[in-house]
């Protein structure tokens, strides 16, 4: 459980000026649902279609500093010696690990490189993320950071994180994507555009990246980037809610499941080709029976050339 949990994406948070407008705002766009957390209201949890809770909102404080923004969680078995671990490294503890009662221990750090970011240990028993994920969920996490190569070093050494494959995105440099093992990628790690901040973007897995798009412009958010198709066929837009802060939309190329899903069933249509021996012996029987049905006519055929020869020869020797 431990080996799982460590550099998983566990949760993201939304801290904005307006919680009740966000929370309308998300429903429309990515078709979240939303309960109240807290007794006295000041946290409310977003919920997938099939009712999981993917996320959070809450107020931002009334003397913080940075704008509404999304903060994702990783998780780890020990806050208290992750937090550390990042002072090690170069990083910062903004926010000391404290203990939220029936959820689990959390701490707020930020990167060498000054992309802030939440660390989870979540309660035993607490329900944990899907590998795959589902329609509502978090399904990709970008880090946008002035020093890649530096970046992925920090997270590879706290998380145990994996290099997958990698883009050459030209002058913006290479758009290097990761994962916890078995080669199946989570993210990606690349330069900000001109002017944006060090940050993490988590994208929302939605059923079109198009409709979401147009629903987010509809409802008083502004997009910046897309929506556009991506390697592979899949589609993304980036954009900035009616309050401030960066969101982002995922969703699967056009006519496709899952991923691991279609190379699953793809493996087992194809395994029934692999199984040649019984073709095999099939025209083993073929030949043989061949063989059977030409030598008894090869035999009849001597046998009549022989007795046209002693006829033969018997006629000779009566002249």
């Amino acid at each position: 459980m431990a080996d799982r949990l460590l550099g998983s994406f566990v949760w993201c948070e939304l801290m904005t000026t307006d919680t009740a407008a966000a929370e309308s705002f998300y429903k429309k766009v990515a078709g979240w649902s939303s309960v109240p957390f807290a007794p006295d209201g000041s946290y409310t949890v977003f919920n997938n279609a099939s009712g999981a809770g993917v996320g959070g909102v809450m107020k931002l404080p009334g003397n913080a500093t940075p704008p509404p923004n999304w903060l994702m969680y990783i998780g780890t078995p020990n806050v208290d010696d992750t937090a550390m671990r990042v002072a090690q490294l170069g990083g910062k503890v903004i926010k000391q690990p404290e203990t939220i009662p029936n959820t689990g221990r959390y701490a707020v750090v930020q990167d060498p490189y000054g992309a802030a970011f939440g660390i989870d240990q979540p309660e035993p028993g607490r329900p944990s993320r899907p590998e795959q994920p589902a329609i509502g969920d978090f399904s990709w996490f970008e880090l946008y950071t002035p020093n890649p190569e530096g970046a992925w070093n920090f997270y590879q050494k706290l998380f145990g994180w994996e290099k997958t494959s990698a883009m050459d995105m030209g002058a913006m440099g290479t758009y290097q994507m990761f994962g916890r093992g078995g080669g199946i990628p989570r993210g990606g790690i690349m330069k900000p555009p001109p002017g944006a901040p060090p940050s993490w973007a988590p994208y929302a897995l939605v059923k079109d990246a198009k409709a979401a798009a147009a629903a987010a412009t509809a409802n008083g958010g502004k997009i910046v980037n897309g929506p556009m198709e991506v390697p592979g066929g899949d589609w993304i837009a980036q954009g900035i809610d009616p309050q401030g802060a960066m969101f982002c939309v995922h969703s699967l190329k056009p006519g496709a499941g899952s991923r691991e899903q279609g190379a699953g069933k793809a493996t087992k249509k194809a395994a029934p080709a692999k199984k040649t021996k019984p073709a095999k012996k099939a025209a083993k029987k073929k030949t043989a029976a061949k063989k059977n049905k030409i030598k008894p006519k090869m035999k009849l055929k001597g046998r009549r050339q022989k007795a046209k020869g002693k006829r033969q020869r018997a006629a000779k020797r009566k002249k």
